[in-house]
């Protein structure tokens, strides 16, 4: 999910060329939140993402770049968000898509983070034939589709949950993993009303960055794997694009199944206060990457690219977020495991040391409820996220930094298990973006004479590495 949504408007998602997004029930419950506005994945895949989320630490210590490793295989027996929560006593439940599924991404959704069965859904009018589909509401009351079975569940989990939470016999902490707007959008029909064609508009960038290495690019085999894109003959190249009516549609059915989704966090969200759990529940919303629709004619997510790595995140605690709070520093995924820890009053977690795969317990991000206390507090001076990438049967790691004003990519070897290691000096590519003056990413001046001292500044941090982002009062 692209941080596109009405809360974000503004500098750091311009709306120019886009519909006024239909998303009410995110846009009340960031009213609510401390609203991120800035907040970066450190992996744009599924289960990269969201291993880093869970476990709070970063793709080159959890070893998990791709959809078929799982991390207490690879990384080491890492305690995750729900299983700190059940270890401290707390009803743990998840469903949908939480962990990335699977016996190879996750040995099934992780059963160690769960006190309950998990629920998954059944998926109903998907298929590979189509991209997007918009299915008839009619057809949908017998048969719905597998993000509304997702959200009746989270209902009724409440429901059985909420006697004993408000009681105090027994907290719960509950995920609940919608799958939209991920491919393929399929969404009921009704939604369409909310982005009429005639405001579609295209992209106004369909172009990749002047000087882009071609490292960066990826051929968004995902979207081209649906016959109905297929049968174009996509190739997927850099600068080829696909058909204007079907870039339009493909953006629309998108920008749909993503304010169906937001209709049904608007359904969690509200049985909080039919239940009356309201002014006691903690309530974190995110996407687990961005994505992209056209511009550059990319597509998907895959890359190192500002829309890629930047998502929604936004963090509601009763009491302390209640009129809202937008912070504009610069956060990341890995700093949601010890904010939900610090402000649900559990034990802090400690920063992880350099090696700490034997370590259980630790972080690799910062409790955000600093911010919370001061949006404008002394933060981190960087966000760090990376995309492996093999060319010739050489296996490469494209690591990113995103300061206040520049994005800066460096694409370099990379020795897997069991090193784990970036070989700096063997280079596929660079790549610099001033956001001050191209916000959209078009050109790279990575080689341009005026940002030499910048590269070099920039370079000597990604080098360096996270810690040397953090404040002062993180590294004593």
């Amino acid at each position: 999910m692209r941080p596109q949504i009405g809360a974000y408007e503004g500098q750091y998602f311009p709306s120019s060329i886009h519909p006024p997004m239909f998303t009410p029930n995110l846009d009340a419950l960031a009213s609510k939140s401390l609203l991120l506005k800035r907040a970066y994945v450190q992996q744009a895949l599924c289960s990269p993402s969201r291993t880093s989320l869970l476990t709070g630490r970063r793709p080159d210590t959890t070893h998990v770049t791709d959809l078929v490793h799982y991390f207490r295989r690879v990384g080491g027996n890492f305690t995750t968000i729900p299983e700190y929560f059940k270890m401290n006593g707390y009803e743990s439940v998840g469903m949908g898509k939480i962990f990335h599924p699977g016996y190879l991404a996750s040995d099934n959704d992780d059963p160690i983070s769960w006190t309950m069965p998990y629920f998954h859904g059944t998926r109903n009018f998907e298929s590979k034939a189509n991209s997007w589909k918009a299915i008839s509401d009619d057809l949908l009351k017998n048969k719905p589709l597998i993000d509304k079975q997702i959200a009746d569940h989270a209902l009724s989990t409440l429901q059985k949950l909420a006697p004993a939470a408000k009681s105090g016999q027994k907290p719960f902490f509950v995920a609940v993993g919608f799958h939209k707007p991920h491919l393929p959008f399929v969404f009921p029909e009704s939604f369409l009303q909310h982005y009429p064609i005639s405001e579609i508009r295209l992209p106004n960038n369909e172009y990749a960055p002047i000087n882009m290495p071609k490292a960066a690019w990826f051929d968004y085999t995902g979207l081209r794997s649906y016959h109905d894109i297929s049968a174009l003959n996509a190739t997927g190249a850099i600068n080829s694009t696909l058909p204007r009516d079907v870039v339009l549609d493909l953006r629309r059915a998108y920008y749909s199944a993503l304010s169906w989704t937001d209709s049904l966090v608007g359904l969690v969200v509200n049985e909080l206060s039919k239940l009356g759990l309201e002014n006691d529940t903690i309530v974190s919303f995110f996407g687990d990457h961005g994505w992209q629709l056209g511009e550059h004619s990319e597509w998907c997510k895959q890359t190192n690219f500002e829309l890629a790595t930047h998502a929604p995140m936004m963090v509601h605690i009763p009491g302390l977020t209640d009129k809202g709070i937008v912070t504009e520093q610069l956060t990341e995924f890995v700093d949601l495991f010890p904010t939900l820890a610090e402000a649900a009053g559990l034990d802090l977690l400690p920063l992880c040391p350099d090696h700490s795969a034997s370590i259980g317990l630790c972080r690799e991000g910062m409790s955000l409820i600093p911010l919370v206390q001061n949006p404008n507090a002394t933060w981190k001076n960087a966000s760090f996220s990376q995309y492996p990438r093999v060319i010739n049967g050489t296996s490469i790691m494209g690591y990113t930094i995103r300061t206040d004003r520049y994005r800066y990519t460096e694409w370099v070897k990379f020795i897997g298990a069991p090193t784990y290691k970036p070989q700096w000096n063997v280079s596929f590519g660079v790549e610099l973006y001033d956001h001050q003056k191209d916000p959209d990413e078009n050109f790279n001046g990575a080689f341009d004479p005026s940002y030499v001292q910048t590269v070099k500044q920039l370079s000597y941090l990604l080098h360096a590495g996270w810690r040397i982002a953090l404040p002062s009062s993180e590294k004593s």
